[in-house]
């Protein structure tokens, strides 16, 4: 039968270097510390989001990260057609539609002036066609004349 002895090393017998009591140690260069100055109302938003950045895997990063970039890209394409657009619009508007306004509204008043020059013509023949038209008619004319009565 075979007996199993222990053999003891004499190296893990002799005590490490450094320091005895371990109960006060502290180590500086740490970043958990109890007195930190970490004041959690000066962190914004974004640094919060980029220290989890460790949390989430690799693969929903990129995958994330890819769908971001693609909805970035669509809303930039769409607003720069928007603009073109509203630029064409805008400027065929300028070129077209301000001539044609101006031409409308000449027109208009050319319109308003034969309108207002007919209702003159209009105006003078009332006041002077009726008198004029017939000149028997004009007061101290022949036919007002007093007749002797029969």
């Amino acid at each position: 039968m075979v007996q199993l002895t222990e053999v003891v090393d004499e190296h893990f017998q002799e005590g490490q270097v450094g320091p005895e009591d371990d109960d006060d140690f502290t180590d500086t260069d740490s970043e958990i510390s109890n007195d930190s100055d970490y004041d959690p109302t000066n962190e914004s938003l974004a640094e919060r989001l980029y220290a989890l950045r460790d949390i989430i895997p690799p693969h929903t990063r990129t995958s994330i990260n890819n769908k971001v970039t693609a909805t970035t890209n669509a809303i930039s394409s769409v607003l720069s057609f928007s603009g073109k657009t509203l630029w064409v619009l805008s400027t065929s508007a300028l070129l077209l539609g301000v001539p044609w306004a101006l031409a409308w509204a000449e027109e208009q008043q050319v319109m308003e002036m034969e309108k207002e020059m007919k209702m003159r013509e209009m105006g003078g023949e009332l006041l002077a066609g009726g008198a004029g038209a017939d000149p028997l008619a004009l007061p101290g004319g022949p036919a007002s004349e007093a007749k002797p009565a029969l």
